[in-house]
């Protein structure tokens, strides 16, 4: 399957996809252009990507974010983006909770559409000086035409299709918008607080983790996800098994028959409908296995901040995955079934 379908599939498991965006809302509520504040020797800026090298020769005043998430390092960078794209959650502008005070009193940004790829025609209606496209599925036709426009920093090399993580968002889309400085700062920053978390938790060591969703049978997010690094980078191990399953893959497919897959020392399960619990406890492989049993699954159901956040890691949302996230994944990991994984308040 193409990684744009099996992206939307994702999305769609989660139960906030945007399956059917509304693009009229393109024609209203356009942010403006950001005041311009690059740091001294920014421009021009050159971004080597999976395309190539994009020369960015001044400051742009018109950014467009044709990738899935890059406006929260946009924003926490002091720049609203003209036009977002939307891959979930049906939020003005595009911009999640999380980054509602970096938006301040600004306009929210343009949404576009991602539901059938990039919306070629209603970028070039937003009159861009700059497209960024790092966290995306853009394929090289698309990066061509959309080079007519205007400079393009497309996906970072070597990675698949939407594999890049929040770190390479930020520096790109800091480089891109002239505060190079300040992304590796906010980087840096981010990390610090990823660390301490690992640190305080060093349970996590070690152990092994994956994140799956009830859909269509199990699927399991792949091991260059966005979510299975950051449980990565808290310590914990990708399981070996599901890495031998998906080595190259945003994510698959785990059949009725291969469920013993899934007994890892941890286990978070995305919940779009809330029934996934009760159905994994009559599932007579599931209910079996010791991550059930030892109470070691953590159901995180779509009114959950977290849900919205582990698809949407950046140095705007960390603070709500550190907050609300790292608590149930220590209460899952201890093994202790009366421990408390319950999702967070709305």
């Amino acid at each position: 399957m193409h990684l744009r379908s099996l992206l939307t599939l994702a999305a769609c498991a989660l139960a906030l996809a945007a399956c059917g965006s509304d693009d009229d809302r393109a024609s209203s509520g356009a942010a403006k252009a950001s005041t311009p504040t690059a740091e001294p020797g920014a421009f021009p800026a050159k971004i080597p990507h999976r395309y190539g090298t994009t020369t960015i020769p001044a400051e742009p005043e018109r950014v467009v974010i044709a990738g899935l998430r890059e406006q929260d390092a946009a924003l926490a960078l002091g720049v609203v983006p003209v036009a977002t794209t939307e891959w979930y959650g049906k939020h003005p502008g595009a911009v999640f909770p999380w980054a509602k005070q970096a938006l301040g009193d600004a306009e929210p940004p343009t949404v576009l559409s991602y539901e059938d790829g990039l919306q070629v025609e209603k970028i070039a209606a937003q009159r861009p000086d700059v497209i960024i496209a790092v966290y995306s599925g853009m394929t090289k036709k698309e990066y061509r035409q959309l080079s007519k426009l205007a400079p393009v920093v497309a996906q970072p090399k070597g990675q698949v299709d939407y594999g890049s993580s929040w770190q390479e968002e930020t520096l790109m889309t800091g480089r891109a918008i002239g505060r190079p400085a300040r992304a590796q700062e906010l980087v840096d920053e981010t990390q610090e607080q990823i660390t301490a978390a690992a640190k305080a938790h060093p349970e996590f060591q070690g152990r092994t983790a994956a994140i799956v969703a009830d859909y269509q049978g199990v699927f399991v997010y792949g091991p260059q996800d966005v979510r299975s690094r950051f449980l990565e980078e808290l310590g914990f191990d990708y399981p070996k098994a599901l890495k031998d399953a998906f080595p190259k893959e945003f994510g698959g497919q785990v059949s009725e028959e291969k469920l013993d897959l899934l007994d890892v020392d941890t286990l978070v399960w995305f919940d779009s409908g809330g029934k996934t619990e009760s159905k994994m406890a009559e599932n007579p492989v599931y209910a079996k296995l010791p991550v059930h049993r030892e109470g070691r699954d953590v159901y995180v159901l779509e009114k959950d901040r977290v849900y919205e956040a582990t698809s949407f890691p950046s140095v705007l949302s960390m603070p709500t995955l550190l907050k609300e996230y790292v608590p149930r994944l220590a209460a899952a990991v201890d093994g202790d079934p009366s421990t408390a994984t319950a999702q967070s308040a709305s």
